[in-house]
């Protein structure tokens, strides 16, 4: 798998994949390629995970969830409105946040990984117009991952390449705001100035956002 995956990278460096484009991951190590960024909600699963087992802790906890939300609101208005002053406020306040020590042992370690990820985590404040997470991603493949665990999966390799293939185009078109069936019975007939070439499409909506 790692030959393979390190074909790919090779391949898309070789046809002129931008080095500079951000990929944005929930820390699976496959994806940690070119200019890698980690989900902040995935990261913090560790923290949100944990119980605390009396009034104390919980309010430790409880105090700590609240300032990581707080800081992520503080993100997302940075990624609004950039300036260095608010770069340099948001990493000291970063520090304090994942660095600190609480009468709960588990919550003193939980943020370990955290800190030791800050570049990845933090890599929205140099380039703030990447996401904060990768929920878009996630919501993708959900219908997929659903009818996976009612029905099973596929009995065999090109079944899986036609389910594959048919959900991909769905949701392209959802995103594009094209019905699918109106996209399936234009490619059945040929009628192409019905419904366009799907990377036409993706071509025309991309320059009308940089637009």
């Amino acid at each position: 798998m790692k030959r393979t995956e390190g074909a790919l990278v090779g391949s898309v460096s070789e046809h002129g994949f931008n080095p500079h484009m951000v990929i944005l991951s929930d820390d699976a190590g496959q994806f940690n390629v070119f200019l890698h960024a980690l989900c902040r909600i995935h990261a913090e699963r560790t923290i949100n995970r944990l119980s605390g087992f009396d009034d104390e802790r919980r309010r430790a906890l409880e105090k700590k969830q609240t300032e990581i939300w707080e800081f992520y609101s503080e993100l997302k208005q940075y990624k609004e409105s950039p300036h260095a002053d608010k770069k340099g406020r948001l990493n000291v306040r970063s520090d304090e946040i994942f660095t600190e020590k609480t009468c709960f042992a588990s919550l003193n370690k939980a943020p370990e990984h955290i800190y030791r990820n800050k570049d990845e985590l933090l890599l929205v404040l140099e380039r703030p117009e990447i996401p904060l997470h990768n929920n878009a991603s996630e919501r993708d493949i959900r219908e997929f991952v659903k009818k996976r665990k009612i029905s099973g999966s596929t009995r065999s390799s090109p079944g899986r390449r036609a389910r594959d293939t048919f959900a991909s185009l769905k949701k392209t078109c959802r995103k594009l705001a094209i019905s699918f069936w109106e996209y399936l019975k234009a490619r059945a007939k040929g009628c192409y100035d019905t419904v366009p070439y799907l990377p036409e499409l993706i071509h025309r909506h991309a320059c009308a956002l940089v637009a």
